[in-house]
């Protein structure tokens, strides 16, 4: 007979990486987030039997609680890090575990990105990990944040003004208009070599997909990353069309699946080459775009 609480290992191991990349991208250091996941177990296994049994999704509880103690960390830096980096110390495999998922990470994420994040208010920074980087749907997010949706929504905006900001040169519009363009007949044409010329080395794309759709959980960063991404996102099919569009007041490029608008796309330039790619994907936040236009209105975000 099966045990009520057995799980496969499978899943242990994925979860565990799932809240060491959660309390990662939160905190911004491995120790930090190792003792983090710690003190979420110990408040799992701190509970009665009674208590977990009446849980329904056990890694979401997980989340959460790990969601919150980060929060607790962002707003009060000085409070409990000490302790819990002693308990890790104690335990040298602790250490192994949390340097394997900063290296993991790195791979994908620049240190210049995570610098930034720190930047941000806790709250700025949860809504905007939680939603754009692991796609979590809005009301997990709220339920994380102990915010209204809408309020957590307005948050995660203010997180991307401000790492845009940070990033971003001022760039003519011209010179902006040309490069948004070079972007999209580079993936018309399915031009890898192209399409990765007109991006930043280090230039990082985040996939906004509200936990609505299946989209990348986490950014892709690098250059060549970014560009085979993009490529895969918005290949060649009969009834896919990308083309050039006014998004928030620059070009930015709208990806329809027949008449229906799949994607919208927005890019921050420096240097003269595309920097970081923003991909709205939710849709909820395309229901704008998929309206019809009444006679005389160009659109909701413009005319092309």
């Amino acid at each position: 007979m099966d045990h009520p609480d057995a799980v496969p290992v499978a899943e242990l191991l994925d979860e565990r990486r799932h809240l060491l990349d959660v309390t990662y991208w939160m905190l911004g250091d491995s120790c930090d987030a190792e003792s983090v996941v710690g003190e979420t177990y110990r408040r799992w296994y701190g509970l009665s039997d009674a208590e977990r049994g009446r849980i329904a999704a056990p890694r979401y509880w997980l989340a959460k609680t790990a969601g919150e103690i980060c929060l607790d960390l962002l707003a009060h830096p000085h409070r409990g890090t000490a302790g819990q980096r002693d308990r890790t110390a104690e335990h040298p495999a602790h250490a192994g575990d949390a340097e394997e998922a900063r290296t993991s990470l790195a791979e994908e994420v620049s240190r210049v990105l995570l610098d930034a994040l720190d930047s941000l208010s806790p709250a700025e920074r949860a809504a905007f990990v939680l939603n754009d980087v692991f796609g979590m749907a809005s009301g997990s997010v709220a339920d994380i944040v102990g915010r209204p949706e809408s309020e957590c929504a307005e948050l995660a905006d203010r997180a991307r003004h401000s790492l845009r900001r940070q990033r971003s040169r001022p760039t003519p519009p011209a010179e902006h208009d040309l490069l948004a363009r070079a972007v999209r007949q580079a993936c018309v044409n399915e031009d890898a070599e192209l399409l990765e010329s007109l991006l930043c080395p280090d230039a990082t794309a985040f996939f906004d997909g509200g936990g609505k759709v299946r989209a990348l959980s986490r950014p892709v960063h690098g250059g060549r990353q970014v560009a085979q991404s993009l490529l895969t996102l918005l290949a060649g099919h009969p009834r896919t069309t990308l083309a050039a569009h006014s998004v928030n007041g620059r070009t930015g490029l709208v990806a329809r699946y027949g008449r229906q608008v799949a994607a919208v796309l927005s890019f921050d330039i420096a240097d003269h080459r595309v920097a970081q790619v923003w991909v709205v994907l939710n849709p909820d936040k395309l229901h704008s775009w998929n309206q019809p236009p009444t006679p005389g209105d160009p659109g909701p975000h413009g005319g092309s």
